[in-house]
């Protein structure tokens, strides 16, 4: 079989699915699509808004939001552009080196969702475990900390694929399964041995949002222990699960597609296409759609503010 490789070839493509069976549909799709991706844009920004123009938010809980909103940010600006191009433009080739370096920044991004997701439950378990010792343990100074070696672990741990990555022999006329790249996606095409790449991307998903989730269900079994010590007239009972619920359905904005998606491309070898691009498309669009209104809604700090600062209506 012919192949190619990025040094054989001046300028290599990878093809992207659209809506597998609903091409003349393509630009309705789209629709709902960009709407949500200008909603959650716009959502993220209002939160980080919101968090840096108010002094009173500038606490440990409300930096890992931001660093929450970053992140989600990040997701969506990296790959809604591209499904749009495929959508509305056609745009239905991309550059092996451009599709490799998009699957990096998507992915650093997707683990540094998950690790900022643990880093929020720890911030939820030292408020409601530690309240005396919260402000001590979590200075400003250490948040930064944590969002920098998340920052790193995010990126670092996904360098040692690169190389293989890109000295691949690709098979021509390939075609990925989503509208934007994934490392699992991108090495199905690879004509040559990829059990490095398959093993440490499985491993890497294990010790990473693996690790993340587990020590979320643990951070929330001991904050669960501690509120269900307190008496039930204590006023610090429902302000402390109220905290809580916040997160808890932004983990589960975030790790249940994950959980779908993975299940999916590992099993779901004779599934419709289609279901691959819902799936990916859900991926990449819930948690930083869903997150916004989440903490918008449920924090009653930031509603607040959202409100204060919205236009009055000069008819009242």
């Amino acid at each position: 079989m012919a192949t190619f490789t990025l040094d054989n070839v001046s300028n290599p493509v990878l093809g992207l699915s659209g809506f597998p069976g609903l091409e003349m549909f393509h630009h309705w799709i789209g629709i709902p699509i960009f709407s949500a991706y200008l909603f959650a844009v716009l959502g993220n920004c209002t939160i980080l808004y919101i968090i840096r123009t108010e002094p009173s938010l500038h606490q440990p809980m409300y930096y890992f939001l931001a660093m929450l909103a970053t992140t989600d940010l990040g997701l969506c600006l990296t790959t809604v552009p591209t499904v749009m191009g495929v959508l509305w433009f056609r745009l239905r080739k991309i550059s092996i080196r451009g599709c490799i370096f998009q699957g990096f920044i998507f992915h650093s991004f997707s683990f540094m969702e998950s690790a900022v997701l643990f880093a929020m439950a720890i911030d939820r378990f030292l408020a409601i475990c530690f309240p005396l010792r919260y402000m001590l343990l979590l200075t400003v100074s250490r948040v930064a900390a944590i969002g920098l070696v998340l920052l790193l672990r995010s990126t670092l741990l996904l360098v040692p694929l690169m190389p293989f990555v890109l000295q691949f022999p690709y098979c021509p006329g390939a075609v990925l399964s989503h509208s934007y790249c994934l490392h699992q996606d991108i090495i199905r095409w690879a004509c040559a041995d990829t059990t490095f790449n398959s093993l440490y991307a499985l491993i890497l998903i294990f010790l990473t949002m693996g690790s993340d989730l587990l020590f979320i269900l643990v951070s929330y079994s001991q904050i669960l222990r501690t509120v269900l010590g307190m008496s039930a007239g204590n006023e610090g009972h429902q302000k402390a699960l109220g905290t809580c619920i916040s997160h808890i359905c932004a983990v589960l904005a975030f790790y249940v597609p994950v959980l779908g998606l993975s299940i999916v491309h590992r099993f779901g070898q004779h599934a419709s296409p289609l279901l691959h691009v819902i799936m990916g498309n859900i991926y990449i669009l819930l948690p930083p759609l869903m997150n916004p209104v989440i903490y918008c809604i449920r924090t009653k700090q930031i509603y607040t503010r959202i409100l204060r600062r919205a236009p009055k209506n000069p008819l009242h």
